[in-house]
């Protein structure tokens, strides 16, 4: 089975995460920037780091699957399994701004990010499971140092949040400075399929 229904559903399931976020911004009552600090500002900050996240996930889903010659049954519902905690983060990110970064909310976004990374490397494993040990993927993907390191990351955020109170939400603000960091992380894209698809590791067929 070609690649191209996956990859046009997620595309068009990655939009819509995008933007069921940006309509749950508030709309600020006054006309000047004050009025959109005090209404907006949190939210605005939070949608900027789940949006970057959507973006990681989408740039790299593109380019797993310029390294995937064909899907089978498995792999597509690994990748629904990677859209639904995807299409959590809607929730999750709006749950942990109007809380105001509280301990809860804050735990719950960082499990919904450990568990799509998760989701990531089944889709992932489940690809090469299939193209065998010297497929493109494989050889590009190595040992995948960035995907351990991001999701020691998640659970350290995780775990410093879970450290604070209610009133003290110190730990929630560096829990989510690990996520910051996990996503600072990924910002450049990951060259590493496009290098090993030009060096003649694997092509797939259009």
């Amino acid at each position: 089975m070609p690649t191209s229904r996956l990859e046009a559903f997620s595309d068009g399931v990655l939009a819509i995460i995008i933007t069921i976020m940006v309509l749950e911004l508030q709309i600020p009552e006054g006309h000047d920037l004050g009025a959109l600090i005090s209404t907006a500002g949190s939210g605005l900050l939070t949608y900027l780091l789940s949006f970057v996240y959507i973006g990681i996930y989408w740039n790299n889903h593109h380019h797993m699957f310029q390294a995937t010659e064909h899907v089978t049954g498995g792999v597509l519902w690994a990748n629904l399994h990677l859209l639904f905690w995807l299409s959590l983060l809607p929730f999750t990110t709006a749950w942990m701004d109007e809380s105001g970064l509280a301990r809860i909310p804050v735990v719950t976004y960082g499990i919904n990010l450990l568990a799509a990374a998760i989701a990531y490397i089944i889709v992932q494993a489940t690809i090469i499971r299939d193209q065998g040990p010297d497929s493109s993927l494989k050889q590009a993907v190595g040992k995948d140092r960035k995907g351990k390191i991001s999701m020691l990351l998640y659970l350290a955020g995780v775990g410093s949040a879970l450290l604070g109170g209610e009133q003290n939400k110190t730990w929630a603000y560096i829990g989510v400075a690990f996520f910051v960091a996990g996503a600072i992380l990924w910002l450049v894209p990951d060259r590493r399929i496009e290098r090993n698809i030009s060096a003649g590791h694997g092509t797939r067929q259009p």
